[in-house]
């Protein structure tokens, strides 16, 4: 089965974006990240910077923090919280998508949401922190936060959204058919590898 549709994990500040984006290009295939956002507010009438806010990341760094999360209200979104509203519209979307045709999908658990479809090849970026410090504070600029913590900081809520959503572990190799150090191997050679692959299936 050829692999026609492409899911993208990344450790933040690891390139994953950028290395996602040059394979959709060199592909000629449909990318999704922030349109995956438009499309689910277009759909729940929520603001983009909300549905950025907690579509990908929990609230705190650990899964308990869906615990404390602000409980559904009958009749409204089918008694889900916003976070489980969002889950539930944002897979529709995603699933949406991938019976469109080839496409490239970054992040949003879509390995996961995705899984049993076998013409997805399933992706993870990752780097080490001194790379990735290196990295965001050369993209987006210094901030109150050390890199580190920023790195951390992100990296964690990630790791609790895609337990809580999906069960797995987030970055564990066992979940994806490719996980690569985007800090030894380059970007670009990065992406042109997951090319060759998808080329080659």
């Amino acid at each position: 089965m050829k692999r026609n549709i492409l899911t993208v994990g990344r450790q933040f500040g690891s390139g994953g974006r950028t290395i996602a984006k040059t394979v959709a290009e060199r592909l000629g295939i449909p990318y999704y990240d922030k349109e995956i956002v438009e499309k689910v507010a277009l759909e729940t009438g929520f603001s983009e910077e909300y549905i950025e806010q907690i579509g990908e990341h929990a609230r705190g760094k650990s899964v308990w923090s869906y615990a404390f999360s602000n409980p559904g209200v009958p009749g409204v979104m089918g008694g889900m919280s916003a976070s489980d509203f969002l889950w539930v519209i944002q897979r529709k979307v995603i699933l949406d998508l991938a019976e469109k045709g080839p496409c490239v999908i970054v992040g949003r658990c879509a390995d996961q949401i995705l899984k049993d479809r076998e013409d997805v090849l399933r992706v993870f970026i990752h780097a080490s922190d001194e790379f990735r410090a290196e990295r965001i504070v050369r993209l987006y600029g210094e901030s109150e936060s050390k890199p580190e913590k920023r790195l951390a900081d992100k990296d964690a809520k990630r790791r609790a959204h895609y337990k809580h959503y999906t069960g797995e572990e987030w970055g564990n190799s066992l979940n994806y058919h490719l996980c690569l150090d985007s800090g030894v191997i380059g970007i670009e050679k990065c992406a042109e590898y997951i090319v060759s692959v998808m080329k080659d299936e």
